[in-house]
């Protein structure tokens, strides 16, 4: 049950008094308090939380950092989301995976996949140039035309870029072949260092292009992730698809990216992701007053795009 929910709940007493004549022997129904509501749900939220994303700790003391963790973080769901109700935010929080890290550990984990594209070589992308006398449609959702695979998990390791590349290719083969098949993440981490990559410590797409340009890639059941760097197991007799290069899209032009994502299909794109606010992220248009649009430090898929109604109160 989400925190914020919590508070709508009001919990009454119920005073029950005997028959007539017999006013004076009251019983009270034995009820717990607010607070002692809010601690059951809450602990119950915990468990479900532990369930549902597998988690498992070394010992009482940290589960019980992580518990606290946890709480603070519905705090912050709780208060955000009470925004967007009154249409001060364009998007809510949630619970999700990652409910039980401190915001600096988060940030470690998944702002860091990509590596800073200065003395990168081996990858030439031209620029991306957009057709002409195209009426582009007013939303587009490749997962709605089968270009996407389920969403995937990179874990504890700086390989976003891989599963941006992968997740880029995976729509382009479809588009060939009417194929979708789930690309190796895995063999990206372990093989492509030749081109730049550092596996689980951060890489780039445009690496990971030229190497399946040079060498193809495998599936993911062929070669599946395991989050760690290894030793590159890959075998050309069992490579599923090639790639004949790459485009840059300018960066900050969202017209540009609106014409490659309608006439080209799922996009490869960098974001800044070490605000707070991303961490917990749930839905809605995300929009943070502190993102950078040049401190690019993760890797996603653009899979669509559309637009949506927002009114943004100022003033309260």
């Amino acid at each position: 049950m989400m925190y914020a929910s919590i508070l709508t709940f009001v919990v009454a007493a119920y005073l029950v008094a005997s028959a007539p004549g017999e006013f004076n022997h009251v019983q009270w129904f034995e009820i717990e308090s607010v607070n002692e509501i809010h601690g059951r749900i809450v602990g119950e939220s915990w468990e479900l939380f532990k369930i549902k994303h597998n988690k498992q700790y070394e010992s009482t003391e940290e589960e019980a950092y992580r518990r606290f963790i946890f709480i603070e973080n519905l705090k912050k769901i709780d208060i955000h989301n009470e925004k967007y109700k009154k249409g001060e935010k364009s998007y809510w929080l949630g619970v999700n995976h990652f409910s039980d890290l401190k915001t600096e550990e988060f940030k470690a984990m998944h702002s860091g996949c990509l590596k800073p594209r200065v003395n990168l070589t081996g990858a030439t992308c031209s620029k991306f140039l957009p057709p002409h006398n195209v009426m582009l449609p007013d939303t587009v959702d490749w997962r709605e035309k089968g270009y996407v695979t389920p969403v995937k998990s990179q874990g504890q390791c700086g390989s976003c870029w891989a599963f941006s590349a992968t997740g880029s290719l995976e729509g382009q083969n479809f588009r060939k072949t009417g194929a979708l098949l789930s690309l190796s993440e895995q063999q990206l981490v372990d093989c492509s260092t030749e081109f730049g990559n550092l596996g689980c410590h951060g890489g780039w797409m445009s690496q990971s292009f030229e190497y399946i340009k040079m060498y193809g890639i495998e599936t993911e059941q062929e070669y599946p992730y395991k989050a760690a760097d290894q030793l590159c197991k890959y075998k050309s007799s069992k490579a599923v698809a090639k790639d004949t290069g790459c485009m840059d899209i300018e960066s900050g032009n969202e017209l540009a990216l609106q014409q490659a994502v309608a006439t080209i299909g799922p996009i490869a794109a960098a974001i800044d992701a070490s605000r707070t606010s991303f961490q917990q992220y749930a839905g809605g248009v995300y929009e943070d007053d502190e993102c950078s649009s040049t401190n690019l430090n993760h890797a996603v898929l653009v899979v669509g795009y559309g637009t949506e109604d927002f009114t943004k109160i100022t003033g309260l």
